[in-house]
């Protein structure tokens, strides 16, 4: 739509249509939160009760629909498309408005949500890393594009800013700390002196050299893959939407979201490959090639296993790695199963989770959609809320959790909370120098 949206800026307005299909994305507050997350600059409805969904005969997210200046529906697609595609259909569409008079370019651009916002030290922050040994939190302040390093102090519920990478404009640039480009980047490895960054709006995996203080482009083309994308080396593997990393055996798993499956990447050779996931949006149980995964979005392990948030199925799952590789379900039942229930096995409730950490033989998990932290144990396949509810967390899409303390990515709310898991009692870990 962005692109459409600049190849058209006066013959094209596009308007949103969000039936949410989630309980969560149906509340209004949480539709205006995503508009300024995604940077949205066209109306958006809250079509909460799918009247429009309906009027439209829609069956499938995403459906397209292009209408005429006369208000008639001349096209019509479910699922996606590439822009180039649709602006072929548009330019006829254009073009037999101008011959007949009907084409109005005096529009103008809309008052945008964005306009009202006061800016924060940081904005819609996605992911984060502790580092432990160093005494160091890493925080992805997706919004802002860039990396906040924070040297944590004693008692870790506050810290001084030690380092940015990222300049803070959007883009896809390497070099030095202060001049790297970013686009919303979320997921975050360490392995050595070299961390590894999800740079999901440029599709790509980032490295960034904590002593050189350089950041370079290790795989990803910077444009979308297309569908059943096989990978490649370097700069020309194409990748899509990598949403979270992980250091697994030597190599950088990603939970590639955009293609619904785990890769691996290789920092020796560069050469990023499907580890599991047919590429199918569903949830089925099986071998990592045939296998089908439904928007993974956040990693852990234990050393051995691989879990991961399995979003749109609002699952944790695993991956078995090995020669006879596999993948099974921990607790979720399907695409249109969700909700907020505790419980053991097949019972167990989750809404669209995006964060995993690893401690102490448990997950503990973003459930993010109900704005809890649950703990999950694999082996038992149970789910206990430990954290959350009544509005103290609000859509956290990140997690870490080292001795008693738990580190929040508090997305919506802005900010880095932090909880003594003894306790229960979350607050604001304060970054000072931000």
């Amino acid at each position: 739509m962005r692109k459409l949206e600049s190849w058209f800026p006066e013959e094209l307005v596009v308007i949103g249509v969000h039936s949410g299909k989630f309980i969560a994305e149906r509340e209004t507050r949480n539709v205006r939160q995503a508009v300024l997350r995604h940077g949205i600059t066209h109306p958006v409805v809250n079509d909460r009760q799918f009247r429009i969904w309906r009027s439209y005969a829609v069956n499938a997210w995403p459906t397209l629909v292009l209408i005429d200046p006369a208000g008639r529906v001349v096209g019509q697609q479910a699922g996606e498309l590439p822009a180039e595609i649709l602006a072929d259909a548009i330019r006829r569409v254009v073009a037999r408005a101008e011959s007949e008079g009907a084409l109005d370019r005096s529009l103008r651009s809309f008052r945008l949500e964005r306009e009202g916002e006061v800016d924060r030290p940081l904005r819609f922050p996605a992911k984060l890393l502790v580092d432990a040994e160093g005494g160091r939190l890493y925080v992805a302040d997706t919004g802002h594009h860039r990396i906040v390093v924070v040297q944590v102090d004693a008692g870790g519920r506050s810290g001084e800013v030690e380092a940015v990478v990222g300049s803070g404009v959007e883009g896809l640039e390497d070099g030095g700390w202060g001049d790297a480009k970013f686009c919303e980047p979320h997921g975050l490895a360490l392995a050595g002196g070299t961390l590894y960054i999800a740079d999901t709006g440029n599709h790509a995996i980032r490295a960034v050299d904590l002593e050189a203080r350089t950041v370079t482009t290790v795989a990803g083309t910077g444009e979308q893959a297309p569908p059943r994308a096989r990978g490649g080396r370097g700069r020309d593997a194409a990748l899509n939407s990598p949403w979270d990393v992980l250091v697994h055996d030597g190599a950088i798993a990603t939970a590639m979201a955009g293609s619904h499956q785990l890769w691996r990447f290789d920092p020796a050779t560069l050469e990023a490959t499907p580890w599991a996931g047919s590429g199918a949006e569903e949830l089925y149980d099986g071998s990592a090639r045939e296998a089908a995964l439904a928007q993974p979005s956040g990693l852990a392990t234990d050393g051995r296993r691989i879990y991961f948030a399995d979003a749109e199925s609002s699952a944790i799952r695993c991956l078995l790695p090995g020669r006879d590789a596999s993948v099974r379900t921990i607790v979720g039942t399907g695409l249109f199963d969700f909700g907020d229930r505790d419980g053991e096995g097949d019972a167990v409730r989750l809404q669209h989770p995006l964060g995993l950490s690893w401690h102490d033989g448990v997950l503990y998990v973003a459930d993010t959609y109900n704005g809890k932290v649950k703990v999950v144990d694999p082996d038992r396949r149970t789910s206990e809320t430990v954290l959350g509810g009544n509005g103290e967390l609000w859509e956290p899409g990140g997690l870490a959790v080292t001795g008693r303390l738990a580190y929040i990515a508090d997305t919506n709310h802005h900010r880095v909370a932090v909880a003594d898991l003894s306790e229960g009692v979350i607050e604001e870990f304060e970054i000072r120098g931000l």
